[in-house]
């Protein structure tokens, strides 16, 4: 149990949030809500997504509470929750330390609230096919969307699968998306939540790729919650995450990324070796993001990849 504990403490802030959310709930309802039948009920008629129009339209919360129900039962029910938060951690805990929890949440929730728009989309336009009428739960839009942002935004990310080698995580996102086209007519998978979640991380991913933040009001929403000023947007300085963004954006564009702001300080003799000590991790820094724009993130080692994070926990 401690190991769980210190594997849950050292997850970042949004992947924690979400994670708590889907699994307690996921435990309520199979411990306690799924047995009266009022509850159940309530929940699949009021939470989970019911496409239909215009009762959705009365009940618009539906278009995200649906993302944080795994209402099947059984070892299929488990898996479905298991699977999708072990993609969500697999593939975002990376891309939160790096852009702040904010941009992570965010584009759960565009995930969530795309797949849940196409659904009732197609819901209206072919009423006759019960794929896109049914009752829909799960984070597996939301999950997708985060994969996909993440696999647009940085091409060159890589996976190892097992069975199957280390492949680009856009090529897994295409083989999600190619299996449920290839399954379409198959019982219990909703490929219109799934679809409207990848076309969502698409744009999310395309607008990080340009240089731009997708998600600013989850930024605002986080860094309102703490005193921490790792990710805020005011800072008079450049995070190191900003920073390496406009290289990123520059290396495209073909242009010098800002410069930094020059700041004077009196140098004491003490401070001297202090000082070599921080050009040289400014060297190193550089050095790092050189590489993220040449290779991708991916191509740091784990030593590299821990002098990013540290470094911009301390601007």
């Amino acid at each position: 149990m401690s190991q769980f504990q210190l594997w849950y403490q050292a997850q970042p802030r949004a992947i924690r949030l979400l994670l708590t959310i889907n699994v307690v709930v996921y435990l309520l309802w199979r411990v306690v809500f799924v047995h009266p039948e009022v509850t159940e009920f309530f929940v699949y008629l009021h939470l989970a997504l019911n496409p239909a129009i215009p009762g959705i339209l009365f009940e618009p919360w539906q278009l995200l509470t649906y993302s944080f129900l795994h209402l099947s039962g059984g070892m299929g029910g488990l898996l479905h929750i298991l699977f999708n938060m072990m993609w969500m951690v697999w593939i975002g805990r990376d891309y939160e330390r790096m852009y702040g929890p904010g941009r992570l949440f965010g584009i759960y929730v565009y995930g969530a609230v795309g797949g849940a728009l196409l659904t009732v989309l197609l819901g209206a336009l072919l009423p006759g096919m019960e794929m896109f009428t049914a009752i829909v739960h799960g984070a597996s839009g939301a999950v997708l969307a985060i994969m996909t942002a993440v696999a647009i935004h940085h091409p060159q990310q890589r996976i190892g699968l097992m069975f199957i080698g280390v492949v680009r995580l856009i090529h897994v996102v295409i083989g999600f998306i190619a299996l449920d086209i290839l399954f379409i007519s198959g019982g219990g998978t909703s490929v219109s939540a799934h679809l409207g979640g990848v076309v969502a991380g698409l744009i999310a991913g395309r607008v990080a790729l340009n240089g731009g933040n997708p998600a600013p009001w989850a930024d605002a929403l986080f860094n309102r919650s703490t005193s921490s000023a790792r990710f805020s947007q005011s800072s008079t300085s450049p995070s190191i995450l900003q920073r390496m963004e406009e290289r990123l954006a520059a290396k495209k564009k073909g242009a010098s990324p800002r410069p930094e702001p020059k700041q004077t300080a009196q140098i004491y003799p003490m401070d001297v070796g202090r000082g070599k000590r921080m050009n040289e991790t400014k060297a190193e820094v550089d050095r790092i993001l050189d590489k993220i724009s040449a290779s991708g993130y991916e191509s740091l080692t784990r030593k590299e990849k821990e002098v990013l994070l540290r470094e911009s926990e301390s601007d």
